[in-house]
């Protein structure tokens, strides 16, 4: 059976004045897929998930949300679309429940009982009465992915999500993206430049480098051939990264 689309690129290209930038991305991601966008700092991560969440145009291309433009139609499109772009943002002043309150402000659909079920499901519910300016970088991405999940998204589009957690966070936030896929059909789209963090978490990988897709291939194929995902990033880098320099 055939799975349902979810967020088809097509041709996504965007040249910064100093020659950086992605060239001509292609890509298809299905429901309930935890796909990895793995590439080196720099190759090209950040602008593509910019794009795809209407932070920034493209010089051409498109992005299609459930069939829908971001570009023409970006609140239709992102109306089922949790995600974390760079840093998770928050109000420094606030609380993490208050935090999550005013975040809910967005949405009607939002409870008491669910914002306390997200700061459990991240473990931050022991710290839901203190402030993000006293918190840990890693107790800022629980927070900020508390946030992205609260209104039950059905994609999840997560910039670098496990930076600044320790070995015990990425475990918890690994099986929460797990849970979330398996359980509820969550579909993520998370982009990482740690290998073997991307190998454990992710059903499906999307190599990029120097702005240009080299190749995507299901996390299970790529361990059967090349045991592990590292191998297999230097094999496509050698046999297709000698390309020119465009990364952003």
């Amino acid at each position: 059976m055939d799975k349902e689309k979810v967020i088809e690129i097509q041709n996504l290209t965007k040249r910064y004045p100093n020659g950086r930038g992605i060239e001509d991305i292609n890509l298809e991601i299905f429901k309930g897929d935890i796909f990895g966008f793995l590439g080196p700092n720099g190759a090209g991560k950040t602008t593509a998930m910019k794009i795809m969440t209407g932070l920034i145009r493209p010089n051409r291309g498109d992005v299609k949300i459930f069939g829908t433009s971001v570009m023409e139609e970006y609140e239709k499109a992102m109306a089922s679309v949790g995600c974390i772009i760079e840093m998770a943002e928050s109000y420094p002043y606030l609380t993490a429940y208050e935090n999550l309150r005013q975040f809910a402000r967005y949405s009607s659909q939002v409870s008491r009982q669910r914002i306390e079920e997200v700061l459990e499901l991240t473990g931050m519910l022991k710290f839901k009465d203190e402030k993000p300016k006293k918190f840990s970088l890693g107790m800022k991405q629980r927070l900020g992915l508390a946030a992205a999940i609260l209104t039950h998204p059905k994609v999840v589009i997560l910039d670098e999500p496990l930076n600044g957690l320790d070995v015990e966070g990425m475990i918890d936030i690994r099986n929460l993206i797990k849970h979330l896929a398996e359980n509820e059909q969550t579909t993520f789209f998370i982009s990482s430049h740690l290998i073997h963090d991307v190998e454990l978490t992710c059903d499906r990988v999307g190599v990029i480098y120097n702005g240009r897709m080299l190749n995507v291939e299901s996390t299970e194929n790529i361990l059967r051939n090349y045991a592990t995902l590292e191998n297999y990033f230097v094999s496509e880098v050698e046999r297709n990264g000698r390309i020119p320099n465009c990364a952003g």
